[in-house]
């Protein structure tokens, strides 16, 4: 165990959680709800501090981080454990179960920054879980990637404590965070949280100026209606601003941890969102249902060509010196 940081003492004696947005209230010897933050005599520790249970280079696409130095790899790197609680959960083997049950050896923050720089990536990602829930072991590694040289991304479900965002900020370059659906109730239900401090983060996220783009897993009659999506781009394009890109992907019951029976979003839901964010005045919808490719919404010329299978960099750039090569218009790629 590793003592934590963003936690104080409530006046009932419990110790309070400042880390994301549930404040668990942790009595002794029990922990909250993402199960690996315990209070032990009065201090609150950090169960997941240096149990990386997944680490690999992936190309940035995956992430998925189309505007944000397309073509090349990042370092990505989770620990056990999550403060959602999603049916849906694509990931669950590993954001459901506890660095106790894993039994996972420790890697340091500095091991992480050497795999990165051995593997010739450009950045380190924390992913596969949510990094909040191993704020601390992020952060010490994101000092020391940026110190090597390398970007830093994360991919979250953006349900961070304001503290813990404000921590994570300066170190920060780059984010995809999943917004699931506008309705309160698919939070609360599907989820176990509530959709507004998302909200809230995504707005603090995009005005101070880190790379942010979106996430949306389209579930078929639980995150697909007209309605809610129209309000979800409408969201994006006037709280945050029509160059953000959103990512529209499709549910896979056969590898959910409990939705098996829920049927697989086909090609028409893909399509129906795309255009409800063409309609809303979103610029880049990235969706499978059509080219992934990116297009100078100046001139229509093409800026990055994408290949559709992933296992390697899969992108290839046009644009120069942050200009569209046929107009010169800006290219909203970012290095």
């Amino acid at each position: 165990m590793q003592a934590a940081g963003f936690y104080h003492e409530a006046a009932d004696g419990t110790l309070q959680c400042d880390l994301c947005r549930h404040y668990c209230r942790i009595r002794a010897g029990r922990t909250g709800m993402c199960r690996v933050r315990r209070n032990v005599d009065g201090r609150l520790y950090s169960l997941s501090f240096g149990h990386a249970i997944a680490q690999a280079g992936d190309p940035v696409e995956k992430k998925p981080l189309y505007h944000f130095m397309p073509g090349t790899k990042t370092w990505s790197f989770g620990t056990p454990g999550c403060n959602f609680t999603c049916g849906n959960c694509q990931n669950w083997q590993i954001s459901q179960c506890i660095p106790d049950e894993a039994r996972l050896p420790v890697t340091s923050p500095e091991k992480i920054v050497e795999n990165a720089l051995q593997a010739g990536c450009a950045s380190i990602a924390c992913t596969y879980t949510e990094p909040t829930i191993f704020a601390e072991y992020a952060l010490e590694t994101m000092k020391l990637a940026k110190a090597a040289g390398l970007r830093t991304i994360w991919v979250s479900n953006g349900y961070m404590s304001p503290n813990c965002l404000d921590a994570v900020s300066p170190w920060l370059d780059a984010t995809n965070i999943d917004l699931k659906s506008m309705d309160d109730a698919f939070y609360r239900r599907t989820c176990g949280a509530r959709v507004e401090p998302v909200l809230d983060n995504l707005r603090h996220i995009f005005r101070g100026g880190i790379h942010l783009e979106i996430t949306t897993l389209v579930i078929p009659g639980y995150s697909d209606a007209p309605e809610m999506l129209e309000r979800l781009a409408g969201f994006i394009a006037k709280d945050l601003g029509p160059e953000v890109p959103w990512h529209v992907i499709p549910f896979y019951p056969e590898i959910s941890w409990k939705m098996s029976a829920t049927p697989a979003a086909g090609v028409s839901a893909l399509e129906m969102a795309r255009a409800i964010g063409k309609s809303a005045g979103l610029s880049y919808i990235y969706s499978g249902a059509g080219s992934n490719d990116t297009f100078c919404t100046h001139c229509g010329h093409k800026l990055v060509q994408r290949h559709r299978t992933l296992g390697n960099a899969a992108a290839i750039r046009f644009d120069s010196g942050g200009r569209c090569p046929s107009c010169n218009a800006h290219s909203p790629i970012k290095d």
